[in-house]
């Protein structure tokens, strides 16, 4: 295996001991992770944080494929390839990559190291910071696999997102405008300006307006709230057009979905992010021309990852939290 500078034996980490509350979080030090196969194993400078992590910290989520603690969380990340699997890989030591890594099947990237599959990370885009780039993956594709795998959204359509500000919503809202299609977007009225901003052609208050009394004719809801608030999965049900299609993400938000759209004769899915290097690397392309835009709404240090946690679940978070877990390379 190619290796750069020496690797510690130990690193620091953000670990839970046991699921819980956002006060499970805590610093500890931990052995550096092992690669096997074609595994890199990458310096980590920033993190993402996720709502699929906090679900997990709190028991939900991917917590019951933990097999052991104290568990790292965390799938975000952007860093320094540390190893690569062999010389002539093209990622070699030195290179500044971002990525998702299989959180909780491999260590997470709350941590200094992380191992990651080839097929899971690719080159940082030059003109994203490592904050920025730790921001992208998780959303991005989940972004990318409702509105473009799954989705299939073309010029022209109706497309309507939910929580068009958040973490997936905004790459969501920006991914549907490139393909063309007519978006509107909801959000509180703090972040209308912003999903104008960035390209929503509508944008519904949800405080003081229910979309489903005025909505008609739409062709794809991307819903990223589900029942869990105001039942605005069931109420999407009656805007789409027949034969429309809706594509629910978060996992346990509306369980009686299938069943709802079946009885309205509306296609609906789930949809479950994986990681894709090449998927990846075209979103690159499209932030480093400023086509696509990430928004971070904090940085915090590794060692707020509390902080983090309960700010992401009070749900008023624009675009990405991001953990600084360590200081950006020199030059």
């Amino acid at each position: 295996m190619a290796t750069g500078t020496a690797i510690p034996d130990s690193m620091r980490a953000l670990v839970i001991d046991r699921t819980g509350d956002a006060g499970e979080l805590h610093l500890a030090q931990l052995p550096t992770p092992a690669t096997v196969s074609d595994e890199l194993l990458v310096r980590v400078i920033a993190a993402g944080v996720n709502p699929i992590d906090a679900k997990t910290r709190a028991g939900r989520g991917a917590s019951a494929a933990i097999t052991g603690y104290p568990a790292v969380l965390g799938a975000d990340f952007s860093g320094i390839v540390v190893r690569s699997p062999y010389p002539a890989f093209p990622l070699q030591p030195g290179d500044a990559v971002f990525g998702m890594a299989r959180v909780p099947r491999t260590s997470g990237t709350y941590a200094d190291y992380v191992p990651v599959s080839t097929m899971s990370v690719t080159r940082k885009p030059a003109g994203l910071s490592f904050i920025e780039a730790a921001a992208v993956p998780v959303a991005a594709l989940t972004a990318w696999g409702m509105v473009v795998t799954v989705g299939q959204v073309t010029r022209g359509q109706r497309v309507l997102i939910h929580a068009g500000s958040g973490g997936v919503g905004h790459f969501a809202v920006q991914f549907a405008c490139h393909a063309g299609a007519h978006v509107i977007a909801t959000g509180s009225p703090r972040n209308l300006d912003f999903l104008r901003e960035i390209g929503a052609d509508e944008v519904v208050d949800y405080t003081n307006r229910r979309f489903d009394d005025d909505l008609s004719g739409i062709d794809t809801v991307i819903d990223l709230i589900g029942n869990v608030h105001e039942n605005t999965g069931s109420r999407s049900l009656r805007v789409l057009k027949p034969g429309g299609l809706l594509i629910n993400a978060p996992t346990g938000s509306w369980p009686s979905m299938h069943d709802e759209a079946k009885a309205a004769g509306i296609r609906a899915t789930g949809f479950q992010v994986s990681p894709d290097a090449r998927i990846l690397e075209g979103i690159g392309a499209l932030l480093d021309v400023g086509t696509v835009r990430v928004h971070v709404d904090r940085e915090l240090g590794l060692a707020d990852g509390q902080d983090a946690h309960r700010r992401l679940e009070e749900g008023h978070t624009r675009g990405k939290i991001v953990l600084r877990v360590a200081p950006d390379p020199s030059s």
